[in-house]
């Protein structure tokens, strides 16, 4: 038995000595370790030994066991070092692929950039829910019961509220001119503050006009604040944000929240003022209507008018981004088309 014993342990040994793979490896082990292997085939028949042959053999095959063992794994470890990183050549002169790298949408990076040029000023950062309701939307903002913006063809309201009315009427919100009011019943006065986000219009879509867009809303309450200082801080973020000084001008509007009110437009910046179709070929484009808040948005608010005046504009967010990068239609902002969004990166 001990001379049956040697030889395996030989053969096994060379057998070793030349596998190249892994499968090789794999059938040798088998061969005489595995369950039916000729090494477990001698340590099954130990029982029917006499007991000094039983226990001379089966020390002797445990050592040829032992041995075995270790050869197997000290040849793993060859085979693994050895192996190749990769399954097929490869050319290391080639030059690399570039991942891509992803960036800020545009909208996004100009609502940065009006942050920061306005926390330099002092202002704040508000934000709220999207959904908003009756009275943010219209009451507090002084909006007569029968002004048209109140009706589903201009605003998306909740369904299961829209014969509901006040607070319990809720909507997607069709401005962000609500959180005024919130922000000023929260904090009080004096304040300067920004909130910045997505507003929704029930509205057909063109060249300057999309059912979701973003708006940039900034407000000054303060004691015996001077308009002209308002028309001085438009100048003054508008030149932050492109660079350069912009031409602006203020004309007379109404809007039910700002008493005297204006719409605020700045030159063209796609044409250059010349007139293209973004601005209906007039050179001017409105960015931002503007003027000192209404006396009943005050009172809403929870202040005494006499006392508290300021200074209110709404940035078409959309509008300035396409001035920045004179872009002539807003919906390529909001297609998430990649081969658009990605020049911006």
């Amino acid at each position: 038995m001990q001379e049956l014993l040697d030889n395996m342990a030989q053969e096994a040994l060379a057998a070793l000595g030349e596998v190249k793979t892994e499968t090789e490896l794999q059938k040798i082990t088998q061969q005489y370790l595995g369950k039916n292997g000729e090494l477990t085939a001698v340590l099954k028949g130990l029982g029917g030994l006499e007991p000094e042959a039983r226990k001379t053999t089966g020390q002797a095959a445990n050592q040829v066991k032992l041995m075995l063992q270790t050869e197997i794994e000290a040849k793993k470890i060859e085979l693994s070092n050895n192996a190749p990183v990769l399954d097929h050549q490869y050319d290391l002169t080639l030059p690399g692929i570039k991942p891509p790298a992803g960036g800020l949408h545009p909208i996004t990076q100009m609502c940065y950039d009006l942050n920061d040029a306005f926390l330099s000023l002092g202002f704040v950062l508000f934000a709220e829910d999207e959904i908003s309701s009756e009275l943010f939307a219209f009451d507090h903002l002084n909006f007569p019961p029968d002004h048209p913006a109140r009706e589903s063809m201009d605003t998306y309201w909740l369904a299961g509220t829209a014969d509901l009315s006040g607070g319990s009427r809720l909507c997607l919100r069709p401005h962000l001119t609500g959180a005024s009011v919130r922000y000023l019943k929260a904090n009080g006065a004096p304040a300067r503050f920004v909130y910045p986000g997505r507003v929704y219009r029930n509205e057909a879509t063109d060249a300057r006009h999309e059912r979701a867009f973003f708006q940039y809303e900034a407000l000054i309450v303060e004691k015996d604040f001077p308009f002209a200082s308002g028309r001085l801080l438009i100048d003054t973020i508008l030149e932050k944000v492109f660079g350069h000084k912009v031409k602006t001008r203020m004309r007379a509007g109404f809007f039910p929240f700002v008493e005297p009110g204006f719409e605020i437009d700045m030159e063209c910046q796609v044409c250059g003022g010349i007139g293209c179709r973004v601005c209906k070929n007039v050179g001017w484009i409105e960015v931002m209507p503007g003027g000192t808040p209404h006396p009943n948005v005050l009172r809403a608010a929870g202040l005494n008018p006499r006392e508290w005046s300021g200074f209110y504009i709404n940035i078409g967010l959309d509008r300035l981004v396409m001035m920045r990068y004179g872009v002539d239609d807003v919906r390529l902002f909001h297609s998430g088309d990649l081969r658009f969004l990605s020049q911006f990166s």
